[in-house]
């Protein structure tokens, strides 16, 4: 069993995965979570200033949603954030989809195994430009 002090509260709880954060903290993230999406969905046009200031949450509360895909907007939106590799802006993840493939591209040559070497050619003894003498 694993006790944790919940990170928001305080309060002991017992500890399964994920956030280290009491049931009940999480229950009150979730309904504050569900307002922004509900705000974000009536109004379109609203950047993360109005909604911060709209709903009571915080600006890097909105970014971890916005990072973990749970917020998703428009192309025409005014919200976006940049990409963690390229710094384009995006509006919604950790990265940008060249980044992406270029990350995929790179973990799936870091497995593929890797092309046998040719084995080496062996020279025949006689072929040696040495001076050779006879008995």
């Amino acid at each position: 069993m694993d006790v944790r002090n919940c990170r928001k509260c305080g309060k002991v709880f017992n500890y399964i995965s994920g956030v280290p954060i009491c049931q009940a903290c999480r229950e009150l993230e979730e309904a504050k979570f569900q307002e922004v999406k509900k705000f974000v969905q009536d109004s379109k046009e609203a950047g993360i200033n109005e909604i911060v200031e709209a709903c009571g949450v915080s600006h890097a509360q909105v970014n971890n949603w916005i990072r973990q895909e749970r917020l998703v907007f428009a192309e025409d939106s005014p919200i976006g954030i940049n990409c963690e590799g390229c710094g384009t802006m995006i509006k919604t993840g950790r990265f940008c989809e060249k980044c992406k493939t270029d990350l995929a591209r790179g973990i799936n040559n870091m497995i593929k195994p890797k092309a046998a070497d040719p084995a080496p050619v062996r020279k025949d003894p006689r072929d040696n430009p040495r001076m050779r003498y006879l008995d």
